[in-house]
């Protein structure tokens, strides 16, 4: 006969069992007080900031950096799950469970015989899926979270509804579309139609663009990220080139900040 001692479990570390039981540690009594506090309320600050690190990782293809923002992610999942089993809600294996029916049931291409062979057709059949798990829906487009960012949710609402058929025939009408939205905008902003006039034509000339990003298959979001990065990166250049000339930026004319910022364009990202 062989004894084989208990793994202590703080040792199992590379287990969803593992993540639980430390997480059941952290919520015991005798565990961490700021563990112990939290609620799922209370929790939703900091599960919307671990997936914004996740996305940070992905956008710096930060490999290191992406395991432990997923690891940090993870742990999110982890404690609601407790939470919910200490209320006799719910818990890990619940969890497990729906998501894996769902996928199995959502993929009857995969588990079962329906032919989908291209990743368009399964796009087409997806929402049908999901419509038949959830009869009592009223819209296709019921279920998108309204909390969303406006742009994702825009991106959302939009690629639902062009599955169902609801869409442009081509990108030269979006684009014309786009210098509409544009030409109403600047015709509100020249007879000062008032703010609400202009919040409402910006707001459609936005919805464009997105539509616009989507049949250029460019993710609106994640391009405005791009965007956003080289910006930062560029004034922050234009600052140091500032700081060389021994001046500040609000010192600067119009044309020497114009100088500078071509200068930022031309020259490589420190």
């Amino acid at each position: 006969a062989l004894f084989v001692p208990p793994v202590a479990p703080t040792d199992d570390r590379r287990t969803f069992a593992g993540l639980m039981n430390v997480t059941r540690i952290l919520r015991a009594p005798g565990g961490c007080p700021w563990d112990r506090e939290q609620t799922h309320a209370s929790l939703k600050i900091h599960l919307i900031e671990e997936v914004y690190e996740v996305v940070e990782a992905l956008d710096e293809a930060d490999d290191v950096k992406l395991r432990e923002e997923l690891g940090d992610l993870l742990f999110q999942i982890a404690i609601h799950a407790q939470i919910a089993a200490e209320m006799d809600e719910f818990d890990i294996g619940d969890i497990l469970g729906g998501i894996c029916g769902k996928l199995i049931r959502r993929h009857p291409h995969v588990f079962g015989d329906l032919d989908l062979p291209t990743a368009q057709s399964v796009l087409r059949r997806w929402e049908s899926f999901k419509q038949s798990e959830k009869p009592d829906r009223d819209s296709i487009l019921s279920g998108i979270p309204t909390s969303m960012p406006a742009l994702p949710y825009s991106y959302a609402i939009q690629r639902r509804a062009a599955n169902q058929g609801f869409e442009w025939h081509d990108v030269l009408g979006v684009l014309r579309k786009v210098r509409e939205e544009l030409d109403e905008l600047e015709s509100e902003i020249t007879h000062e139609g008032g703010q609400a006039r202009i919040l409402d034509e910006l707001g459609d000339v936005f919805f464009a663009l997105v539509s616009l990003g989507r049949w250029l298959k460019s993710d609106p979001e994640e391009a405005l990220r791009f965007a956003n990065r080289k910006f930062v990166g560029r004034f922050r250049q234009v600052e140091a080139l500032c700081r060389e000339e021994g001046k500040s930026l609000s010192q600067l004319s119009d044309e020497e900040v114009d100088r500078l910022w071509q200068r930022a364009k031309e020259e490589p990202a420190a």
